[in-house]
């Protein structure tokens, strides 16, 4: 079978439908759904991740049990990979899904800025020219101002070995947006994977989105565990993917029309 060809060739300057910056569990699904035309017409879509070798990582070694939804890119990706269950293989098979789909275009680079004016959300990077959309979506899920614990030392990351995004953090506080730190959180490691460790990271609360629209902006998206859930309830595999589900059925609409109100720091 014959693989269709993308349907962009990206080039400097090119226009992306959607921008989705973090490629973990929301960003991932999201990206999956809106390339794959499952809502609606199928999207020209970069997903930009800081390393593609943590690509969709999750939040323990194993997909035993994890009680991701049913049709949902995870889930398939666990029912191909059956009867296997570590991190490693689920890790391999999705990456390979990402890279296969027409419409999405992987990208390994660091997101420190956004502007938004006339319709186009414009990405700043540390590596290279800036990125252009029509729509963002931030899905950078425990990674904002994120600080590591491991006994008593401490280092800049969200997780062993994946660096914080200090300078997106820096930039979304100086548009007026209110970051809160989020609760500690204890990750437990199977004792192969590393040693048991804290991380501390700030989060966008409730108040400061319109659904998942960031309120100071016409066309900037937040998903994941980057979000305050309403009363404070953890966020879970299936929280995570139910709400990438219902952002992509509202990114298949057509872009909102700009206010015409340029969003700089």
């Amino acid at each position: 079978m014959l693989t269709p060809p993308a349907r962009s060739r990206p080039q400097p300057g090119h226009l992306y439908d959607v921008a989705v910056v973090g490629a973990g569990l929301a960003g991932c699904e999201l990206a999956f759904r809106l390339a794959t035309g499952e809502t609606g017409p199928g999207q020209d879509v970069l997903l930009v991740s800081q390393a593609l070798d943590h690509l969709g990582n999750l939040y323990s070694d194993s997909v035993a049990d994890a009680a991701f939804p049913p049709g949902s890119l995870f889930a398939q990706v666990a029912e191909q990979i059956a009867p296997a269950t570590d991190g490693w293989t689920f890790h391999c098979a999705l990456k390979a899904r990402l890279e296969d789909t027409s419409g999405i275009h992987l990208l390994q680079s660091c997101v420190t800025a956004l502007t938004e004016e006339d319709g186009v959300v414009t990405l700043s990077t540390w590596e290279g020219p800036p990125l252009r959309a029509t729509r963002a979506v931030l899905a950078v899920g425990a990674f904002l101002k994120a600080r590591l614990l491991i006994g008593d030392s401490m280092e800049d990351a969200g997780r062993l070995s994946e660096v914080a995004y200090d300078f997106l953090a820096d930039d979304l506080a100086a548009w007026g947006l209110w970051l809160q730190p989020a609760e500690r959180r204890t990750e437990a490691e199977e004792p192969s994977a590393g040693p048991a460790y804290e991380v501390r990271f700030l989060t966008v609360p409730h108040a400061e989105q319109d659904g998942f629209l960031l309120r100071r902006c016409d066309a900037v998206y937040a998903l994941g565990q980057m979000t305050a859930r309403p009363g404070g309830a953890p966020h879970t595999y299936a929280s995570v993917l139910e709400d990438a589900a219902r952002l992509a059925a509202e990114l298949a609409r057509p872009a909102p029309e700009s206010s015409g109100t340029p969003v700089t720091p």
